[in-house]
């Protein structure tokens, strides 16, 4: 079983609906329960129509390298580049608190043994660019079972909660190395998956290839030396002196010839059908287990894949769009509650400890992007550092006008 270890969110791990209650279960707001409410319920759509654009531009960006596209491509000379689409991904990413994982990090993971036992290797000579993108890195705790469940082994793992894959083929990229239709030359791919071990980074792309472990190679070899040995005693002793004699009387090495006989090619026929039975035996092994080990990686791709290509923006979107949501709401929220104002270091450290005293978690809460967000709308008012929220009823009648202006020619 697993078991997560203390560890600090960069994101909020609760829903925007849920810290508006929560919010509300303090009786600082008594008699502001609806009020506070319809601001929030403003505030969301301000950001869900925001965001509506964001995914409007990547979908624009992508669609020339969708490969999942069911229309009809348009020749558009306004058609934004494929380097637009990265930075559109990478801004709609940060806002979503994930982060970059490093190169170093990177060859860091590829150096560690899989969790699945068993032995990966992607060739990223293949790609032209590659990205990767988590959330809610943690410590974990699994045990692991071997021998038939005899031995049990504890190890500690650091596991991503949330991760993006952004893969770009290489032009001069040859599809036959891969053997699936979606890796062709210049093809772009977007995948995004859950749960992952650090170590078991290599599954996630599409060019993986298992390859056996020294121990798996072992396991297959040593029988099949010591079973070839039996084989070669037994059931090919005959047809090996009869070969031995026919190729020593045509090298002039004897000078009795070898009879061929019935009996001799009955003789010769059945050791190369006993040598024939064991090699395939042998490789039917070999394909067995390594069946078994793709089967493995198939079932565990199978529950860690949560969207593709350009279903991935879509769902980075509405992660992003509800983390910043509820960091305005919950900066809002205690400005606006102390009544007095407030520091930057202040209002950071009273949410992180009341997000800890609710829902026992650190954050690492992002003061500086969730005052930006207030200060844009006007909700927040700045003085000597220090900042001050504006009455509900106000809020509320600024954000409608916002909302006006959208649509105001």
């Amino acid at each position: 079983m697993n078991q997560a270890t203390e560890n600090t969110y960069r994101f909020i791990p609760f829903r925007k609906h849920d810290i508006v209650e929560m919010c509300l279960q303090d009786t600082t707001l008594a008699g502001q329960e609806a009020d506070f409410r319809q601001l929030y319920y403003m505030l969301s759509s301000i950001f869900h129509f925001e965001f509506h654009q964001i995914v409007e531009s990547l979908k624009d960006c992508y669609a020339p390298v969708d490969p999942d596209a069911d229309t009809l491509a348009f020749d558009n000379s306004e058609t934004l580049s494929e380097l637009d689409f990265v930075e559109l991904l990478g801004g709609l990413l940060e806002k979503a608190n994930y982060e970059q994982v490093s190169k170093d990090e990177l060859n860091q993971a590829l150096t560690e043994a899989s969790m699945f036992k068993i032995r990966l290797h992607v060739d990223f000579d293949d790609f032209s660019e590659v990205l990767l993108f988590c959330r809610g890195v943690s410590q974990r705790e699994e045990t692991l079972s071997s021998v038939f469940g005899l031995i049990r082994k504890k190890i500690r793992f650091t596991n991503y909660d949330r991760v993006v894959l952004y893969i770009r083929f290489r032009d001069d990229f040859s599809g036959s190395k891969a053997h699936m239709p979606v890796c062709k030359p210049g093809a772009t791919m977007l995948k995004l998956f859950q749960n992952v071990p650090r170590a078991d980074l290599e599954m996630l792309f599409p060019n993986t290839a298992v390859r056996m472990r020294l121990k798996d190679k072992l396991l297959i070899g040593v029988p099949a030396v010591i079973s070839g040995g039996i084989v070669l005693t037994t059931k090919l002793g005959a047809s090996l002196v009869l070969l031995g004699s026919i190729i020593g009387f045509w090298l002039g090495l004897s000078s009795e010839p070898a009879e061929l006989n019935q009996a001799a090619l009955m003789i010769l026929l059945a050791g190369v059908a006993a040598l024939g039975g064991y090699l395939w035996k042998q490789f039917n092994n070999f394909k067995n287990r390594k069946l078994r080990f793709m089967q493995a990686l198939t079932q565990n791709l199978y529950f860690k894949n949560l969207d593709n290509n350009a279903g991935v923006f879509h769902r980075l979107a509405d992660d992003a769009e509800e983390e910043e949501c509820k960091e305005a709401v919950l900066a809002y929220y205690f400005l606006l509650s102390n009544g007095v104002p407030m520091s930057r270091s202040e209002i950071d450290q009273a949410i992180e400890r009341w997000l800890f005293e609710k829902g026992q978690c650190r954050v690492d809460f992002e003061i500086e992007d969730a005052l930006n967000k207030l200060m844009v709308l006007k909700l927040v008012t700045e003085a000597d550092d220090r900042f001050s929220a504006i009455p509900i009823q106000e809020g509320i009648k600024l954000l409608d006008t916002r909302w006006d202006d959208y649509f105001t020619a």
